[in-house]
Formats: C-alpha cells, sequence, structure tokens
C-alpha cells in the first residue's frame, strides 16, 4: 500500500473512531457522573500511553514540559470534562458539530495570540462557521426545548483549549515528537485524574455486579484506548505522510458519523440543523483552503 492509499485509509479510520467518541461518551454517562467519565478517561488512556509507549519521553528535553503542561491543560485535562458535562444536556451530534469549529478557532488564536498569519479566505470561512453555530445552537433550542442549550458554550470553551493546544504545539513544541507530546501530556496529567475521581464516590459505589456501570465501564475504556490513545498515534502518523491540511480534513468527516450515531440512539435532528452542520464545514473547508 502506498503513501496516497494509507493516508485515505488513516483518514476514514481516524473519522469512523473519532466521530464514533461522542456516542460512546453519551453511553459511558449512563452510568458515571461527568466529573468520573472526565477522570477515568484520563486515567485509562495514560495507563496505555504509557504501557506502550513509555520511551517515547525520553525524546522530551526538560525545557519543553513547562509546554508539555500547558497543553494537557488546555487539549486534554479542561475539555475532557467540558464535553462530558454538555453531552448530558445536549444531543451527542449537536457536540460534535459544535466541535468541528476547532479549526477556526486555532486560525483566531493564531494570528491575535501566536503571531501566525492568515488568509482572506480563512476569514470568511470563520465567518460562515460562526453564523453556521448560531443558527444550530437557536434551533436546536428550539427542537429540544428541554436541552439547555446554554452547555453548548462548554463546547466553545473545549474548542477554544483544542486550539490553544494545537497553536502551542505549533509554536513551541516542534522539535517534539508527536507520540512523545501525548505521552507527556496524560504522564502529568495521570495523577490529577487520580485525585479528581478520589473526590467522587467512585470508590465507594462502584460495583463490579452492577451491570449498567460495567458497561458504562467498557464503552469508556473503548473511548479511551481507541478514540483517544490509538487514534492519536493514527493521527500522528497520518501527519507524518501527507500534511497537516489534508490531516486536518477529518474534522469535516466527524459530525458526519456522528450524527449517523445519534440519529441510531434516536436523537433529534432538524433538516435547518444538517443545514447549518453544512455552512459550518463550508467554513472549516474555506480556513483550511490553500489558495
Amino acid at each position: 500500500m502506498n503513501n496516497q492509499q494509507q493516508k485515505w485509509l488513516y483518514l476514514i479510520l481516524l473519522s469512523l473512531v473519532w466521530g464514533s467518541s461522542f456516542i460512546l461518551m453519551k453511553k459511558a454517562l449512563i452510568g458515571f457522573t461527568p466529573i468520573q467519565v472526565g477522570a477515568l478517561r484520563i486515567i485509562f488512556t495514560a495507563i496505555f500511553l504509557l504501557s506502550v509507549a513509555f520511551p517515547s519521553l525520553k525524546k522530551i528535553q526538560k525545557k519543553h514540559y513547562k509546554h508539555i503542561a500547558y497543553t494537557a491543560l488546555a487539549g486534554t485535562f479542561i475539555p475532557g470534562f467540558l464535553f462530558a458535562f454538555a453531552i448530558t444536556n445536549i444531543d451527542s451530534s449537536i457536540v460534535s458539530i459544535l466541535n468541528s469549529l476547532t479549526p477556526l478557532y486555532t486560525l483566531i488564536l493564531g494570528a491575535i495570540i501566536f503571531g501566525f498569519g492568515f488568509k482572506r479566505s480563512q476569514l470568511v470561512g470563520i465567518l460562515i462557521g460562526l453564523v453556521g453555530t448560531l443558527i444550530l445552537i437557536l434551533n436546536g433550542a428550539a427542537l429540544n426545548p428541554n436541552q439547555n442549550y446554554w452547555f453548548a458554550f462548554l463546547i466553545i470553551i473545549g474548542s477554544v483549549g483544542y486550539a490553544l493546544n494545537a497553536n502551542m504545539i505549533k509554536k513551541y513544541l516542534s522539535d517534539v515528537p508527536a507520540l512523545s507530546i501525548v505521552t507527556g501530556n496524560f504522564l502529568l496529567l495521570l495523577i490529577p485524574g487520580i485525585i479528581v475521581l478520589g473526590c467522587t464516590d467512585f470508590f465507594t459505589t462502584f460495583d463490579v455486579k452492577n451491570e449498567v456501570l460495567m458497561e458504562s465501564l467498557g464503552y469508556l475504556a473503548i473511548l479511551s484506548i481507541v478514540g483517544t490513545g490509538v487514534a492519536k498515534t493514527i493521527y500522528n502518523k497520518l501527519v507524518h505522510i501527507s500534511d497537516p491540511v489534508f490531516s486536518s480534513s477529518v474534522a469535516y468527516l466527524i459530525p458526519l458519523v456522528a450524527i449517523f450515531w445519534g440519529f441510531l440512539d434516536g436523537e433529534k435532528l432538524s433538516t435547518i440543523q444538517i443545514f447549518s452542520g453544512v455552512i459550518i464545514l463550508v467554513g472549516v473547508y474555506l480556513v483550511n483552503k490553500k489558495r
């Protein structure tokens, strides 16, 4: 299999895995609280990465750990909890569409804070994407009046965290292998994840005989190991054999997969919401357009 075939295979795999992560999170929340889901996801992923990629930590120099900590906080710790809270109040398919705005926030913060330039088409893409997001939130609130769409702002904050993470890696950690960065992130987050979990009633109420809890734990393990650990490894490989523009196009396909799973799970989705999702994807496309 040549590189051209490999990169398309990796793109499709990432779309399926990350597009399915939202419904997995929703299923995990049946048995656990949002804080427990966020903490357990960190712990499971950390154990997995440290068991298979511990040697990669040797490539991280002492000077890098400050920004490794920043990216761990902005790109994993904070968004992990925010997304878990949001999905308890908003359909997972809507959350995935809102998350597709991450490239737009990356561009904005890159220009304002990190001094990265941008093209006119990228600015147009930002404006189009924001219009689509506004339509999505307003119509979703009308379609599902029992859902609290103020929680959409948690997704926006989490996506801004992802954007900060991407820009910090590009500017301050470009000389560190991607797998080393990810493993370093979870090395630093393992103890905080255990502390957060210990602050809940998990260790006093968890019962291995409880089928609901064990089923939710299974979904969470898949989400952590496959959706975070394995997927990030595939993404790093995709970046190596293609380029960041092609790799980021996975954001176009993730909502489609998430909407499919949400529909199968009985979530409501209107034509206007689908249309607003298309608007967002057009905005993301313009942001990533080369010319």
